[in-house]
């Protein structure tokens, strides 16, 4: 059974950081596209990064492109999403989810899904 628990999120200010974290089971970690979204009130979900995991690919939506990295160990089965020079736009309920057996990225293929976790980002 896939099980994606997604942690690191809180509070932080304007310019700080925040690495978040997806612990992924019940599935071979490699091969798959992982993915981070994000949903802040009274706006759709977006995806913000993913990432293809054992070769390391990785997209990125522009808005947080050059700001936050997405990276994985492959060895603890764990998704990581560093995020950088936060701005209060990224404020939302972010959330882990995989594409099992992707081929491309694709924001709208993912079907397994961890709880979110929020970040606030407010002076």
């Amino acid at each position: 059974q896939v099980h994606l628990v997604a942690s690191g999120g809180g509070s932080v200010q304007p310019g700080g950081s925040q690495r978040l974290s997806c612990a992924a089971s019940g599935y071979t970690f490699s091969g798959n596209c992982m993915g981070w979204f994000r949903q802040a009130p009274g706006k759709e979900r977006e995806g913000v990064a993913a990432i293809y995991t054992g070769a390391g690919s990785t997209n990125y939506a522009g808005s947080v492109k050059g700001r936050f990295t997405i990276s994985e160990d492959n060895a603890n089965h764990t998704v990581y999403l560093q995020m950088n020079s936060l701005k209060p736009e990224d404020a939302a309920m972010y959330y882990c989810a995989a594409d099992l057996g992707c081929r491309v990225f694709s924001w709208n293929k993912y079907n397994y899904w961890g709880q979110g976790t929020q970040v606030t980002v407010s002076s």
